[in-house]
This record gives structure tokens, C-alpha cells and sequence, in this order.
């Protein structure tokens, strides 16, 4: 029996964070649409190279590609912004840019999970999960 972290967002980035500094090019995560959600966003971005969902029982695997081999990855930091304990919401007027906008962050809104760009471009505020260059 495997034990799963209650911050199910936390426990991907560690494992993507975990898996760059030590050189590998993917890793297999337990699915769940949250996982799957943040990882479609981070791959349209061009932060991770691919993914793809592997079917089993009980639950599912999520494979994620971070760089081909023989290529440095492009992420080069990901942090979580808002923790079980403190919770950080902002409006869409208030939604920081990273690194001058070289960066981006993603912003758990009512429409959805989405980037800090397409929530201020649809005057959406939320609860700011991941920040990433």
C-alpha cells in the first residue's frame, strides 16, 4: 500500500523538482485530474516536453516526459505558492508576473486551473498554486 500525500499539487512538483536536479528525463506520478491538469498546462507552456496517462487498478499512473534525453530540461525552478496551512488568493488586478514575465504561475480560478496571464486576460481571480521559470 502506498501512502499519498494529502497536497496532491506538492507532491508533483517535488517529484518533477526532484527528477531535474538529478539529471532524470521522466518519472511516473499516481494520477488524478488535479496532477493532470497542472502537468497540461506546464507541457503547453513549454515547461515539460510530454505526458501521457498510463490506465491501471486501482488508480491510473501519470507518465511525465520532463526533457528529451541528451537535452537540458527548461524548467529551471518550481515552487507551490499556496500550502494547506496558508491558503494565498489574489484578485486578477493583483496577479504577479514572474521573473518579469519570463515566468508563470497557475491560478486555481472558477473557470478552472489556468495561467496568471489567461486569468488576468479573463478578469479572473483565485487561489495561486504553482509559480515556475
Amino acid at each position: 500500500m502506498s501512502l499519498q500525500s494529502t497536497d496532491q499539487i506538492a507532491d508533483l512538483i517535488t517529484r518533477i523538482r526532484n527528477a531535474v536536479m538529478v539529471g532524470k528525463t521522466e518519472i511516473l506520478v499516481p494520477t488524478s485530474k488535479l496532477k493532470v491538469a497542472v502537468t497540461e498546462i506546464l507541457v503547453k507552456n513549454g515547461y515539460l516536453a510530454s505526458y501521457d496517462i498510463i490506465e491501471g487498478a486501482p488508480r491510473g499512473m501519470l507518465h511525465v516526459v520532463i526533457n528529451e534525453p541528451g537535452k537540458v530540461a527548461t524548467l529551471s525552478e518550481i515552487t507551490k505558492i499556496s500550502k494547506p496551512g496558508r491558503r494565498v488568493y489574489s484578485a486578477a488586478a493583483e496577479l504577479p508576473t514572474v521573473k518579469s514575465g519570463r515566468g508563470m504561475i497557475i491560478v486555481s480560478t472558477s473557470k478552472g486551473l489556468m495561467t496568471g496571464k489567461d486569468a488576468k486576460k479573463n478578469h479572473l481571480g483565485g487561489e495561486i498554486l504553482v509559480k515556475v521559470w
